[in-house]
């Protein structure tokens, strides 16, 4: 398994999903590293799981997972000499909680999911540690009874505190000070009870400036006659914070002596988390636990892909030793290429450990390696075009294919010759059909088709179209290879029975009657129209001795002599062996003799390339545009040569 099988059978995807459901961070980051197993027991192992956890979650949906929040970073404070601060001891104390709620959920589903429920055996209640934890820390610090000798200190600073008030209060009040005072309040700076004292009177008052006002008329002056009760406080103060490290640093010896126990429930939560995770992915797309096996059999039934949800169509088929390689025709957007998606994804998931969109009674197996080649894989950065970019990753699938390898293949061979690319296409089937390899693959040459109808092993599919709508159904269809619909679709689009006729007679070498359904009498007229022969030119007489005339297809770049122009061929040759040749915009009628190929059509131009743009005026296509709409009077194209 590789990065790029995950990225193009959208693997990433679905553990993107899988990470919504989990609830603490540690979780989301297990399935992030999710990786498929090749091991039957261990698949097995994680299967059972799932399907337990989903029978949890039919039952009581509210999983206690949580409490885990900076766990990781307590943990790692561990052993270096710091102790634990207030704030994370009390998240301790809440994952302990969570803990024992956790075994108190478990407690009465070990009838119906054995193995999940015994998980929680290796969580260590430790009520000592959470009650001595919840005794000495209260609203997020130390509380006063965590220690006789803290309780006495914080006493005393209490006493402390009152008097410091009292005797500036005292102060404030007094006759001494009442006219040098800005207003009659005490306020604190620094820890430092303060009065303020107008800035002219700062002589008058003995003691320390601790804080100034915005304008500088108001000085916040520390009295020397409270400085000593200061003083005495900052002490205490000082002998408190003495008194709560003592009180952390037992807390903190508390927790490092229960380190592996609580490394350990926090394992096996965070393995809750993930495991809950999977199972309510599971039951969202009505996820089911199939059969897995090594023996290189595969059957799915009414499978569906998993991002498509209720959308997707249904897809079933079978393979086995006998037969291990499917080769799947059908028309563009037919639904081919995302069939075998799904077969490589569902794949994917089972050896993960998760359920599928299918009949519980289809069955996996198990490859060690997925290996694909399926879009564009055009490289800019490289400078190679996409059929050498697929070449280069075919080479890798070459290499790496063995008897415990799924290769799936997207129209095979596409993007250059098309005789030398069906060649390509079938000796590279034959080649991983004999390194053993289960084989999905996609294409639309005719001769693959009759190639896996012939070779042993290989069978034939085909993604169905229905031609009353002129659109595909996305079914696959297994035993045959699908029907080339080129020719059904034109005639029913409105193209003339006989040129279709002729067109299958050149394409298969046999005849066929193709019949329309138009009965409108003007439709019809219309339809004739396509095959009306030029009667001025049908009586010139035929050359008495046969002409050698070199052949060029519609499209073709041709280099003209004597004058060395190039042009395009437009049609021909006529029973005189000319062309018409557009040259400069213009059509010219040009013996055979006079023209050699510069560069052929199918380099320059896609198949279902329409050639109107070349040889016909914007105006005539906007014309032939609107009366394929419809009858329009008085409108007519002018063909010009």
């Amino acid at each position: 398994m590789n990065h790029h099988t995950f990225q193009v059978l959208e693997f990433e995807k679905i553990k993107e999903t899988i990470a919504s459901f989990a609830l603490t961070k540690e979780g989301k980051a297990k399935i992030g590293s999710l990786r498929p197993s090749t091991n039957q027991k261990q698949i097995e192992a994680w299967l059972d799981e799932v399907s337990e956890a989903v029978e949890i979650l039919k039952k009581s949906a509210s999983v206690p997972v949580h409490g885990l929040e900076g766990m990781e970073q307590l943990m790692n404070n561990m052993n270096k000499g710091v102790s634990l601060r207030p704030d994370q001891l009390m998240k301790l104390y809440d994952f302990l909680d969570c803990c024992g709620k956790m075994r108190r959920y478990m407690k009465d589903k070990e009838y119906y999911a054995p193995r999940v429920s015994s998980y929680v055996d290796a969580i260590d209640e430790l009520p000592d540690l959470a009650s001595e934890i919840n005794r000495c820390i209260r609203n997020g610090r130390v509380d006063d009874y965590a220690s006789k000798e803290l309780l006495k200190v914080r006493k005393q600073i209490a006493i402390q505190e009152e008097r410091l008030k009292e005797k500036t209060l005292q102060l404030i009040r007094s006759n001494k000070y009442k006219s040098y005072l800005q207003e009659n309040v005490v306020s604190q700076r620094n820890g430092r009870y303060v009065i303020p004292i107008k800035k002219e009177f700062r002589n008058k008052l003995k003691g320390s400036v601790l804080d100034t006002s915005a304008s500088g008329s108001t000085l916040f002056i520390e009295p020397e006659e409270i400085a000593v009760y200061q003083d005495q406080l900052t002490w205490l103060f000082a002998d408190e914070e003495v008194e709560i490290q003592k009180v952390l640093s037992y807390l903190t010896g508390l927790v490092e002596e229960k380190e592996q126990q609580i490394l350990i429930a926090i394992e096996t939560m965070v393995h809750y988390d993930f495991l809950f995770a999977k199972a309510k992915y599971c039951h969202s797309i009505n996820g089911m636990k199939v059969g897995i096996n090594e023996s290189e059999e595969m059957e799915l039934i009414q499978a569906r892909h998993p991002l498509l949800g209720e959308k997707a169509v249904p897809l079933s088929f079978k393979l086995g030793r006998e037969q291990h390689a499917l080769v799947i025709t059908g028309p563009n957007t037919g639904g081919k290429t995302v069939t075998i998606k799904t077969v490589g994804l569902l794949t994917l998931m089972v050896q993960c450990g998760l359920h599928i969109p299918a009949a519980k009674e289809s069955n996996i197996c198990i490859f060690d390696r997925i290996l694909v080649d399926i879009g564009d894989g055009q490289s800019i950065a490289e400078n190679l075009s996409t059929f050498s970019s697929r070449i280069v990753n075919i080479i890798d699938i070459l290499k790496e294919t063995n008897n415990r390898t799924l290769v799936l293949l997207d129209e095979l061979g596409s993007g250059t010759d098309p005789g030398e690319g069906m060649g390509l296409a079938t000796a590279i089937l034959e080649t991983l059909y004999e390194k053993g390899a289960v084989i999905l693959a996609t294409t639309h040459y005719s001769e693959i088709k009759d190639f896996a109808e012939n070779h042993e092993g290989f069978l034939n599919g085909s993604m169905e179209f229905d031609l009353a709508t002129l659109s595909p159904t996305y079914r696959l269809t297994i035993g045959r290879g699908g029907e080339s619909q080129a020719f059904a679709i034109a005639l029913k689009l409105g193209i003339h029975p006989k040129i279709i006729e002729r067109a299958h007679t050149i394409t298969y070498k046999e005849a066929k009657e193709y019949t329309t359904e138009i009965s409108d009498n003007w439709k019809l007229r219309e339809l004739e129209k396509q095959v009306i022969v030029n009667k001025h030119r049908s009586v010139k007489k035929a050359p008495k001795t046969e002409m050698k005339v070199t052949l060029y297809q519609q499209g073709d770049n041709v280099k003209l002599s004597p004058s060395n122009e190039f042009g395009i061929i437009y049609k021909g040759p006529d029973q005189y062996g000319n062309y018409i040749v557009q040259v400069k915009g213009e059509k010219v009628s040009i013996n055979h003799k006079r023209i050699d190929l510069y560069i052929p059509a199918s380099e320059l131009y896609p198949d279902d390339y329409d050639f109107d743009i070349i040889f016909q005026s914007k105006e005539n296509r906007k014309k032939s545009k609107m009366l394929s709409k419809g009858h329009e009077e008085h409108l007519t194209i002018d063909y010009t040569e």
